[in-house]
């Protein structure tokens, strides 16, 4: 038979898409069970006791608290907290994927730890407990799977009488095979916090004990620690307590039951295979990465075994992400993703695959995901294997330098890795610090992580400098320093700064607390012993908005009460731990003299203008980012960074693939429409439960406090939120995308103006037009387009005559100096030569020698090596190519793609190809002659071994 889950059911897991798997009835037991068959009588069994199915839930959770969903109860936890009403009937059973990598070091090394897995799980919602859980689970594991009741054994909580009882009495495990364990083993929690309770846990014998004579232990008491023996099965979550902040347990109203059992380790046992990587859910991936290394696992040395697993663990993960619309970033779950991707490609090249792999290894995860339900994977196949190609380019391009400078820093003979050179792999080449450690570790190396914390800290100081605080040369990290210790005092003194810009553009009287200037505080403007640019002044309220939150700083003046011919410009604002920074430019550029001195008060205006402005901005970003999901969907597109100014908006998002002129196009309609449709803001503050639960949408990544402000554009859009906005949509004015593009990998950036600026930037490309029709003669703008594609269409054309003509002439000279100075070596015919030293310099591009290459082979003939190379001094830039025979790749087991690799390197760079056929640059020309003598010898010891 086959079960869908209903609309209704779906709709209470996740509103992801659903994934689809088949159900039938349970198989005989005993009888060894492929995955699917042990997935489909899992979710038969529970459905035959009322369950309702419930599709697995995306990888990415409607939480912004939660990284990835780490297990089955993800999608129920609104359930569990009470936030939400439980469906009908009560109780649930899902097959939920999971991601973890709080032991990703360990994958590959042990038999069952993963990073991506399936997670089996039965729940009830307030509707059956214990016993009924207990039962149903020995009945499953005994009856539907066939496991011997002898080879089971169990855990409880110390003090849960009642479970032990449950298990002796009803179910009738044996006593030596029920052992009490404490709260670190058999106690569940969701956070310090929260919904928790005692569990009870199944094991299975892998190796049942024996006696004297080989014969089987049966009144042993069991060492469920004993990882060599006993694989944890089946645990049963007794969810039916609340821990608050004290630590304090206190019944919850319902008792509810939470189970998880991992797919992969139930196959290991059924299948009889020795670990989970052998399982038909892996052993393919595994299989197919050997394959493409030259190797055969079961053969391949313990290294390259561990290697293979890792593989095959992380092909999983990495394309059950992307699925999900995860993209490599440096960031969040984009960082999770770029450092399994990492890892997978460096254990590539352990096992010896050369070159580009991920896509192909992804081919055989993305089939058997398909295979198995998820058909989100095959309906994304190419965006998959697209971005997993890119991100794989990318990461090898950087993979050698990177390599030697670790290999340098490992051998230098120090105990510790530095921080400093931890963090320049980090940030120059891509290493993931993880993956430093983690090869540090292979040779008995730490690395210094807390000057590796600081450097980071750093970083980002100096990226918050560069906009914050714009002090004169190098007294800019003084000023920092000293306005932060300075907001410390101010706000241990006077509860920091109250912010009214929300409400008003003007504040008086607005008290001086502090005043700063070249890094030192002051009680007086009138102790400056010279003229700096700008000092700081902290104020006891403010209307200024402090940047923060993609928005920019307003700006404004500060007028000495008494005194309206003096003023202060206002030039920055910082927020620092509650206290407002105001940058001012020093000294005052009004025509009185102004002297400022702390406890003076002051009337503080923002520049009303430049704050509409803003505004208008802020509210669009909020509207592109709705228009955004509406047209790629809610579930593929997430805020990656944003910035809001007076002349512009920058919105960076995450996405699964460029969007379309029309898809674009779209995306502006809707957002003009909801500014002419005069939509208003609405403006809350609540708890932070409260808005997440009414669907607010919150930054990954962000911290927020327990209540938040919450900015609402009815039926369009609801985000937490501290920027200024407008009242009403229609004060937008209008809003025009100017740009959109690529970032980084996954990630967009659309730029757009509204209102004034908008009507700015249309009328200077009007203008453009304008000038464009008048040089090409035209009366209409519809003309403009057809005619400039056709100059550049023929532009195209000679550009192709030009380099077909010089590939021709590059061709025959090389043809030409083949024919005289080719070397034959045994039965070889090798030419191996630079061309720009020749009086045809200008000729080369990679273009041309790929094609004189290839027409050197066809004069040569079928035993015949050529690699050509080219260097810029003036750019120090290395090209090559390389073309073989099919008989030099044949006999001679030469390839192309190995002898440009190698020569590469030499000259700093890389490349690589096919074994008849490749390409590679560098950076070193002065490296060149070496790197061209080097592809000699390799040629001359193949002729030796293969050739005679």
């Amino acid at each position: 038979m086959r079960v869908r889950a209903s609309g209704k059911a779906a709709s209470d897991a996740h509103t992801a898409p659903a994934t689809d798997h088949s159900v039938s009835s349970s198989l005989s037991a005993g009888q060894r069970m492929s995955s699917d068959e042990i997935r489909s009588a899992f979710l038969q069994f529970y459905v035959d006791r009322g369950h309702r199915l419930v599709p697995s839930a995306s990888l990415v959770p409607d939480d912004p608290t939660i990284l990835l969903t780490i297990a089955g109860m993800v999608p129920f936890k609104p359930i569990f907290l009470g936030e939400r009403e439980a469906p009908q009937p009560p109780r649930a059973v899902s097959a939920q994927k999971c991601v973890r990598t709080t032991d990703v070091e360990n994958v590959g090394r042990t038999r069952r730890h993963h990073t991506f897995f399936e997670m089996l799980g039965n729940f009830s919602f307030g509707d059956y407990f214990k016993r009924q859980a207990m039962v149903w689970a020995w009945e499953l594991l005994t009856q539907v799977y066939g496991l011997p009741a002898e080879r089971l054994a169990v855990s409880v909580f110390e003090s849960d009488d009642e479970a032990y009882r449950i298990w002796r009495q009803v179910v009738g495990v044996p006593a030596h095979r029920i052992a009490r364990m404490g709260e670190s083993d058999n106690f569940w929690a969701s956070g310090p916090t929260g919904p928790c309770g005692p569990c009870s846990e199944i094991y299975y014998e892998l190796v049942p004990a024996t006696g004297a004579g080989g014969n089987a232990v049966s009144a042993e008491a069991v060492d469920l620690g004993d990882d060599a023996r006993f694989i944890e099965l089946y645990n049963l979550v007794f969810m039916e307590f609340n821990r608050d902040a004290t630590g304090q347990l206190t019944p919850l109203a319902a008792k509810n039951i939470d189970t998880g059992m991992g797919l992969e380790r139930l196959a290991q046992v059924l299948q009889g295979v020795p670990n989970n990587y052998e399982t038909d859910l892996i052993r393919p991936i595994v299989d197919e990465a050997a394959s493409l290394a030259g190797c055969v696992y079961d053969s391949a040395a313990e290294d390259a075994r561990t290697s293979l697993k890792v593989i095959g663990d992380h092909t999983r993960a990495v394309v059950h992400l992307l699925a999900d619309g995860v993209r490599p970033s440096n960031m969040g779950r984009g960082y999770v993703l770029r450092r399994l991707i990492r890892r997978l490609v460096r254990h590539g090249r352990l096992v010896g695959v050369d070159g580009p792999f991920v896509a192909e290894v992804a081919e055989v995860a993305i089939r058997l995901a398909a295979a198995s339900g998820y058909q989100q994977v095959q309906r994304r196949r190419e965006e998959i294997v697209r971005e997993l190609a890119a991100e794989e380019s990318r990461f090898l391009s950087t993979l050698l330098r990177g390599e030697a400078l670790l290999e340098e820093i490992l051998q230098s003979g120090m105990p510790v890795v530095s921080g400093t050179d931890a963090f320049t792999l980090y940030d120059t080449y891509g290493f993931p610090v993880e993956m430093t450690q983690e090869i540090a570790g292979e040779r008995g190396l730490q690395v210094d992580m807390q000057a590796f914390d600081q450097c980071m800290a750093e970083q980002r100081e100096r990226a918050r400098g560069q906009s914050a605080f714009h002090g004169a040369g190098d007294g800019a990290a003084s000023h920092r320093h000293a306005v932060r210790t300075v907001a410390a005092a101010v706000n241990g003194e006077s509860g920091g700064t109250r912010f009214v810009g929300y409400d008003t553009l003007e504040w008086a009287p607005a008290r001086v607390l502090s005043i700063v200037a070249d890094g030192h505080e002051l009680r007086s403007s009138t102790a400056l012993s010279n003229s700096p640019q700008t000092i700081q002044l902290v104020l006891d309220a403010t209307p200024f908005y402090a940047e923060g939150g993609g928005q920019v700083a307003d700006t404004g003046e500060l007028v000495p009460t008494g005194d309206t011919a003096a003023l202060l410009r206002v030039q920055d604002v910082q927020s620092v731990d509650n206290i407002w920074v105001h940058t001012v430019a020093w000294p005052s550029p009004s025509s009185s003299p102004t002297e400022i001195a702390v406890g003076d008060t002051v009337v503080a205006r923002v520049d009303a203008q430049r704050r509409r402005r803003i505004r208008a901005h802020h509210t669009a970003t909020h509207l592109l980012q709705s228009a955004l999901r509406q047209v790629f969907g809610a579930d593929r597109v997430a805020q990656a960074g944003s910035l809001v100014e007076a002349a512009r908006l920058r919105f960076d998002f995450t996405a699964p693939r460029a969007p379309t002129a029309e898809e674009l196009a779209q995306v502006e309609r809707l957002v003009n429409e909801w500014i002419h449709e005069s939509r208003p803001l609405l403006v809350q503050t609540m708890p932070l439960d409260e808005a997440m639960r009414r669907g607010a949408i919150a930054m990954f990544g962000e911290k927020y406090d327990d209540t938040v402000r919450v900015v609402e554009v009815p039926q369009v859009s609801m985000e937490l939120c501290g920027g200024t906005h407008v009242e009403n949509t229609a004060q937008i004015g209008l809003f025009k995308v100017v740009s959109e593009g690529g970032i980084s990998a996954g990630v967009r950036r659309i730029e757009a103006m509204c209102g004034p600026a908008a009507l700015t930037y249309l009328n200077e490309r009007d203008q453009v037009v304008r000038g464009l029709m008048r040089t090409l003669r035209l009366t209409q703008a519809a003309e403009v387009l057809p005619s400039v594609e056709s100059l550049a269409a023929a532009n195209k054309q000679l550009h192709k005559q030009v380099t077909s003509m010089r590939g021709e002439l590059a061709a025959a000279y090389v043809a030409e100096r083949a024919r005289t100075e080719a070397i034959n070596a045994g039965p070889l015919r090798a030419f191996i030569a630079r061309m720009d030293e020749s009086p045809n310099a200008m000729l080369w591009d990679a273009d041309a020698l790929r094609t004189a290459a290839e027409h050197a082979v066809q004069q040569l003939g079928a035993h015949s090596v050529v690699l050509l190379a080219a260097g810029h001094p003036t750019d120090d830039k290395v090209m090559l190519a390389a073309q073989l025979g099919p008989q030099a790749v044949r006999d001679l087991q030469l390839h192309a793609g190995k002898l440009v690799q190698a020569a590469a390197k030499i000259c700093g760079g890389g490349g690589g190809g096919k074994p008849h056929q490749a390409q590679a640059g560098g950076k070193d020309v002065r490296r060149l002659e070496e790197a061209l003598e080097l592809v000699r010898r390799q040629v001359q010891q193949a002729v030796e071994e293969h050739g005679g």
